[in-house]
């Protein structure tokens, strides 16, 4: 009888073994699929960048302000599509990061509970909506809107769109941002009232501070979610890769002019076609920049809370 106990004893143990073995090599390979994938992408775009690079100086592809590889005399300046991508991020930021911080702030302190269980799942849901959508919306609803304030405005433009993807990525801000907050421990609260501060006053002094690496965080989202944003910009921009900072006029971004290069505009091998992925280079870089940056401000933020 114990030897029989002992048995069942050793092979449950075994199972056991086996079962944290397998599980453990489950969650291995899920997060090393997660790396060998990023690393593909990242070896595609460097072999066929040093292609496009082989044909194209570095130097030309930084300073020229020109973007034409459509045209007979073909110019890779990437500035013009590098400032269309960074004005319609900082017109979808604008909107963006005030809004999505103001429902997160409302959310997360004032919000009655059923209030927050009913909102915060609907403002997820824009979330899913498909971004050919906003695209059309910013171009037959928001463009003709935006015509009645600013007569001039053209029927392309980055104010339109910008302002249509800082309204897509609101729940990206606020929802992130409102889970920083409510992580933050109840006894803070609970000390600033002790001490006599309102409710707004807790918020802004004592809830916000204690969150702002997971609001910076939100930001970073945004920010990244803002700069890879493609049919919106492509339907409702213009896709003309002018250099120009003002958002009423027509612009081209890094992704619209991949999509365009993607529906057959070029052929495939052609200096033209390998441009794509020097332009995709450097929006990996962008983004990768960024996450630097978040990183960094969330470190010294810990520090000083």
């Amino acid at each position: 009888m114990a030897v029989a106990r002992q048995t069942l004893i050793r092979r449950g143990v075994r199972h056991r073994d086996v079962m944290e073995r397998t599980v453990e090599s489950v969650l291995f390979a899920c997060a090393a699929s997660a790396v060998a994938v990023t690393t593909a992408i990242v070896v595609v775009l460097l072999v066929e960048s040093a292609g496009f690079f082989s044909h194209v100086s570095i130097v030309d592809f930084l300073t020229d302000t020109m973007w034409t590889p459509l045209f007979a005399e073909a110019r890779y300046g990437i500035l013009p599509l590098l400032c269309g991508t960074v004005l319609a991020a900082a017109v979808a930021l604008t909107v963006a990061v005030p809004v999505g911080v103001m429902v997160a702030v409302y959310l997360s302190e004032f919000a009655p509970v059923k209030v927050r269980e009913t909102v915060k799942p609907l403002l997820e849901m824009l979330e899913g909506v498909p971004t050919v959508v906003y695209g059309y919306f910013a171009l037959l609803f928001v463009t003709p809107l935006l015509q009645n304030i600013i007569p001039d405005l053209p029927g392309f433009n980055v104010l339109s769109p910008g302002i249509v993807i800082g309204i897509m990525i609101v729940p990206y801000v606020g929802s992130v941002s409102e889970d920083a907050m409510r992580a933050v421990p109840q006894a803070l609260r609970e000390a600033s009232y002790a001490c006599g501060a309102t409710r707004l006053q807790t918020t802004l002094r004592v809830v916000m501070p204690a969150a702002t690496s997971g609001i910076a965080a939100a930001f970073v989202l945004g920010i990244a979610r803002a700069t890879g944003e493609t049919m919106v910009v492509a339907i409702a921009a213009g896709q003309q890769p002018n250099l120009t900072f003002d958002p009423t006029q027509p612009a081209a971004t890094i992704t619209a002019y991949i999509v365009q290069v993607a529906l057959g505009d070029l052929p495939h091998g052609s200096i033209g076609y390998q441009s794509i992925f020097a332009a995709g280079l450097v929006l990996l870089l962008i983004t990768l920049l960024f996450n630097i940056l978040a990183h960094v401000l969330r470190m010294r933020f810990r520090e000083a809370y």
